[in-house]
C-alpha cells in the first residue's frame, strides 16, 4: 500500500506542514499540490466544495507526494466513508466534544473488527494500491478538532481513545467558546494556555497534536511547543495576499 508520509514524519518527530484548500477547482489543487506541502486538506466544512470537486482535487493531488486529507462537515458516517473511498489518506472531523464522539470518528474511519467503516473503496484501490483493504486500517489518519470549551474540559477522556492517531485545535472556534477573540496566531491569554496545555496532555497520550495558524512566525512557535502538524494558509487567502502584494507595489506612490 502507498505509504502515509504523516505516519513516515511522526515516527521521526518531523512536524507535517499542511496547506489548506478551499477553492472548488482541481487545478488550483494541483498548483498547490505541486510547491512542496507535506499534506493538503480539502475543506468540506468550511470551503465552497461538493463532493464531486473533491473528487478531481484529490486526483489532481495525487500526481505529486502530498498526502491528501480531508475535513468533513461533520461527525456523519456518511460523508467520512465516501471520503476515505475517494481516496483521503485523512480526515479531520470538527468538533468533537467527548468521549463519544471520538469513538464514533474511529469507528467510522476503521473497518472491523476496530471500526464500522463499510467496504467499498473505490477510487482508494486506485491511489492506495491492491492490498488497501488489509493496510487500510494502520495507514489512515483520523483527526479529531478540539475546538470548543466543552472538549478541553473532556480532552483526556478523547485523548485516550484506541485508534485516535491525532486531534486538531482551531484556534478561532476554540477562542469564541471561551469567549475570546476568534483569531489564528495572536490568541488572547486564556486560549494560549489552552493550546499550550492541550499540547502537554496530547503528548502524555501518545497523540499526534495539530493546529491552524495563519502566519509562519505562528506556526514555527507551535513547532517548539510540540505541535506536530501545522496549517499554514489556504490556497484563497494566498491567492488575495499575493494579489495584494502585487497591486500594493503597482500603486504606491512614486
Amino acid at each position: 500500500m502507498r505509504e502515509n508520509r504523516l505516519r513516515t514524519m511522526w515516527k521521526n518527530d518531523q512536524a507535517v506542514v499542511n496547506g489548506w484548500l478551499a477553492i472548488a477547482n482541481s487545478f488550483s489543487a494541483e498548483v498547490m499540490a505541486h510547491q512542496g506541502w507535506d499534506s493538503l486538506t480539502i475543506d468540506l466544512q468550511h470551503g465552497v466544495i461538493d463532493y464531486q470537486a473533491m473528487v478531481t482535487m484529490l486526483q489532481a493531488i495525487s500526481t505529486t507526494p502530498t498526502v491528501p486529507l480531508v475535513r468533513v462537515p461533520w461527525l456523519e458516517p456518511g460523508i467520512i466513508m465516501k471520503c476515505l473511498d475517494a481516496g483521503a489518506y485523512g480526515i479531520i472531523c470538527p468538533m468533537v466534544n467527548s468521549r463519544e464522539d471520538a469513538q464514533k470518528l474511529v469507528a467510522y474511519s476503521h473497518y472491523a473488527p476496530q471500526g464500522s467503516r463499510s467496504f467499498g473503496p473505490v477510487r482508494a484501490l486506485l491511489y492506495g494500491g491492491a492490498d488497501y483493504p488489509v493496510h487500510a486500517n494502520e495507514t489512515v489518519v483520523a483527526f479529531a478538532m478540539i475546538e470548543t470549551a466543552q472538549a478541553l474540559d473532556k480532552l483526556d477522556d478523547i485523548l485516550s481513545v484506541e485508534g485516535l492517531d491525532a486531534i486538531y485545535i482551531g484556534p478561532s472556534d476554540l477562542s469564541l467558546s471561551m469567549g475570546c477573540r476568534p483569531v489564528f496566531d495572536d490568541v488572547d491569554p486564556p486560549v494560549q494556555q489552552a493550546i499550550e496545555h492541550i499540547a502537554a496532555r496530547a503528548k502524555a497520550h501518545g497523540v499526534v497534536c495539530g493546529i491552524h495558524n495563519g502566519v509562519a512566525a505562528g506556526a514555527k512557535a507551535r513547532v517548539a511547543m510540540g505541535y506536530r502538524f501545522v496549517t499554514l494558509g489556504s490556497d484563497a487567502r494566498l491567492l488575495a495576499a499575493g494579489s495584494q502584494q502585487f497591486l500594493g507595489a503597482m500603486r504606491a506612490a512614486g
